[in-house]
């Protein structure tokens, strides 16, 4: 069966690297070009062992892409970085898929915004990759959409690896030892992103702690009228029981446990005495549910592939 050509632009993160593994073992895709200016003429084999002894990576330039007529661009770049790759693969390869990784798109109504579990899944050319807190927050809120009263607040604790390899004081370990850091705790992108695809008003408070990976969200929801703590489980669990990727638990889980895997979880429900206050925690990997086993989930559904096609979510995937 013929395999399909991926180019990975922005490989030498935490995401990418991620990436890179999956598709190296993906039984449909193939990693054919992987960029990264830090690493630019290296074997990628040494990074990811399977990948081929003959691939190299190359500096990322928006004008010596290779042409993937049939074939994806995953653009794993910080954000705003995108445009000039995405008019240069309009230019070449104008029916490729495209997965954006970063935030550039994600307002865009002219790009699929690729949260499987709450979207179509009917193949798209253009997708934008949520965020990995967007998505825990979406997951958390989504079956009680219709049900709430004002806005939801999101208390958010992510391991420093998703501040990304640039040195800074939120993925510095020395920094971050015996501390929880708080930052943008207003008008972040994430919250702004959750507002806009869920139709309703969130506020998010997001902070990282000295564990490298995985992230936790404590949703609190206002709901109209009283509920009870045996309906809420019950809407979620038939919310996403057609959902593999989405655990759903009575107790609240815990990040350490989701931590290397492709799935996300969510529980503790916690109900106040009127039934008109519900708590909800959810959890993820930042870097796989939160961005790249999502983004292969896209790549899935964008060629019409099973959406779980090279994942697993009984087992840890991170190396």
């Amino acid at each position: 069966m013929k395999r399909i050509p991926v180019s990975l632009i922005g490989a030498r993160g935490h995401v990418g690297a991620e990436l890179m593994r999956l598709i190296v073992d993906h039984p449909r895709f193939e990693l054919v070009h992987a960029a990264s200016r830090e690493r630019a003429g290296q074997p990628v084999a040494e990074q990811v062992e399977r990948a081929s002894p003959s691939l190299r990576y190359s500096a990322p330039s928006p004008d010596e892409l290779p042409i993937l007529a049939d074939g994806a661009y995953v653009l794993a770049l910080p954000n705003g970085m995108a445009k000039p790759y995405v008019e240069a693969i309009e230019r070449i390869a104008p029916h490729a898929v495209i997965v954006d990784l970063s935030a550039d798109y994600r307002f865009d109504a002219a790009w699929h915004y690729g949260l499987p579990e709450l979207a179509d899944v009917a193949p798209h050319r253009r997708i934008s990759n949520p965020g990995c807190y967007a998505t825990a927050m979406q997951l958390a809120v989504a079956p009680m959409k219709g049900l709430l009263d004002g806005p939801v607040q999101c208390f958010g604790v992510s391991g420093y690896s998703g501040a990304g390899t640039t040195p800074s004081p939120r993925n510095d370990p020395e920094a971050l030892r015996d501390n929880l850091m708080p930052y943008t705790l207003t008008g972040h992108v994430h919250e702004r992103e959750v507002s806009r695809h869920l139709g309703h008003p969130v506020e998010f408070m997001p902070h990282v702690a000295p564990h490298f990976r995985g992230l936790t969200v404590t949703s609190n929801l206002h709901l109209k009228s009283p509920t009870s703590i045996d309906d809420v489980r019950a809407r979620y669990r038939a919310f996403y029981a057609n959902a593999p990727l989405v655990d759903v638990i009575d107790e609240p889980p815990h990040v350490r446990d989701v931590a290397g895997s492709a799935s996300a979880t969510v529980g503790g429900f916690a109900l106040s005495e009127d039934g008109r206050r519900l708590v909800v925690v959810s959890i993820l990997d930042n870097l796989l549910k939160g961005a790249a086993t999502q983004a292969v989930q896209n790549l899935n559904l964008a060629f019409g592939l099973d959406g779980l096609a090279g994942l697993d979510a009984s087992k840890e995937l991170s190396a």
